[in-house]
């Protein structure tokens, strides 16, 4: 047993990672955002939403709820796979981007975590594309090599005539 062995065997074993379910937080952000969007461009007060964004609201909650990723969904708008409809997507992320100014200056501790989940999603996902891609490459190389060797024929050997 060498020393590191030693050292390693000191040092506290790391736990695996838990799947924590952010569905509940994201739902508050997503009901915060729409408030804060609702109350400066269509003149309600208090957190209140007008009929659009209620419908909009509604639609988005009971679609999270239903969500095929369970409780470890990505964020909304870095999903692969919308579930709202394009209709609702689209009123979704404009009201998620108007309201995200003013999130910033009256929530900015959400905001700021939500930005760097968001990054975080990001990043997962170019790190699953380039190892993708490095596999594909990978194979291709293989199937390359495999077809230059079966394409090589045998050299023919010249038969001289005899004159």
């Amino acid at each position: 047993m060498g020393i590191l062995d030693k050292i390693k065997s000191l040092l506290p074993k790391r736990k695996e990672p838990e799947l924590k379910n952010n569905v509940p937080q994201e739902k508050e952000n997503i009901r915060k955002t729409f408030g804060k969007y609702c109350n400066a461009n269509h003149g309600t007060t208090d957190g209140k939403l007008c009929a659009k964004c209620t419908a909009v609201l509604s639609t988005v909650l009971i679609k999270i709820s239903r969500c095929p990723y369970g409780i470890g969904k990505p964020i909304c708008e870095q999903c692969e796979t919308p579930c709202f409809g394009e209709r609702f997507t689209n009123d979704f992320n404009e009201i998620m981007k108007g309201g995200g100014k003013k999130m910033l200056l009256s929530h900015p501790m959400m905001t700021v975590k939500h930005k760097l989940a968001s990054l975080g999603a990001e990043y997962a996902k170019m790190q699953r594309d380039k190892k993708t891609s490095d596999k594909q490459k990978a194979e291709t190389e293989k199937l390359k090599a495999k077809f230059a060797n079966a394409t090589r024929s045998p050299k023919k050997s010249k038969k001289r005539k005899k004159k």
